[in-house]
């Protein structure tokens, strides 16, 4: 049996079932389906790793962020080998042993308004039904940049909100962002597109987002931090280090984060990318 043989057996035998779920035609538009994942920590790895184990034919990763052990709570790659990795390569030596004939092209750069979408090669002329685009990185700049570029030019994208300070999964929801509510960070998006992109006043804005219903839980940390100085200093052989004081942002770090929100965001983005592209 010759090589392609191989492949072609070891992709039925891996990426069969979906043909049974989206049907001999729509198995094959994933197949073909190319998707841009614009961040890769809490959300966009899981993101990553659900679209490589479905079977897409290519993945652009674009992050400029290293492996920190910060991460291991939420992201799917940050494990202790791979610590100080940058995060595209880590996801593309995971895909590997996923997908092998998937090709991931890695982009070690942050989108913002100047460099997107020269940063990536496609043809949304010739192959917009096959191409989609996740937004799951967490600057505002960025963000606004890729969902008034999508609304231009009629792309298909997901954009995921503040996972932080949210602890329970199924309140995890996807809907136009004129709908959104609990989550700042799409709020900020929504004005912003409004105010500078023309974007609709009323009614649908045709951007679509994965957010959470949970009101936020804000950070303790500081009443945690000044409970725990007490204890030390009454014990002096409380060996405990202090942890790390939020940084009020809007992101995990800022508010605190688990993954079991964090991956249900990104799986939610992958799973209306798969089901959009599959007709």
């Amino acid at each position: 049996m010759n090589e392609p043989d191989l492949i072609a057996i070891d992709l039925e035998r891996r990426f069969g079932g979906l043909a049974r779920l989206y049907g001999v035609a729509g198995a094959a538009r994933i197949r073909a389906a190319h998707v841009v994942v614009v961040g890769l920590g809490g959300v966009g790895s899981w993101a990553a790793e659900a679209l490589a184990r479905s079977g897409v034919a290519r993945l652009t990763l674009i992050d400029l962020d290293h492996i920190a052990e910060s991460n291991i709570n939420r992201q799917l790659h940050a494990l202790d080998t791979t610590l100080g990795q940058s995060k595209v390569q880590a996801m593309r030596e995971r895909i590997a042993h996923i997908n092998p004939v998937c090709r991931v092209d890695c982009i070690e750069e942050f989108v913002d308004a100047e460099n997107w979408p020269d940063l990536v090669s496609f043809d949304l002329q010739a192959d917009g039904c096959n191409t989609a685009f996740i937004d799951a990185c967490d600057q505002v700049k960025a963000k606004t940049a890729l969902a008034a570029w999508a609304l231009k030019n009629k792309a298909r994208l997901i954009s995921v909100g503040a996972a932080g300070g949210k602890r329970l999964a199924h309140l995890v929801d996807i809907e136009d962002l004129s709908a959104v509510t609990h989550d700042p960070l799409l709020a900020q998006i929504r004005s912003r597109l409004r105010k500078d992109h023309q974007a609709a006043r009323t009614g649908r804005m045709n951007v679509v987002c994965v957010f959470s219903r949970e009101p936020i839980t804000r950070p303790s940390i500081a009443r945690d931090t000044e409970e725990l100085s007490d204890n030390m200093a009454e014990n002096e052989s409380l060996s405990t280090s202090l942890p790390t004081p939020s940084d009020g942002s809007l992101n995990c770090h800022g508010y605190g984060s688990i993954v079991t929100v964090t991956s249900t965001f990104g799986m939610c983005a992958a799973g209306w990318v798969l089901n959009k592209i599959s007709g």
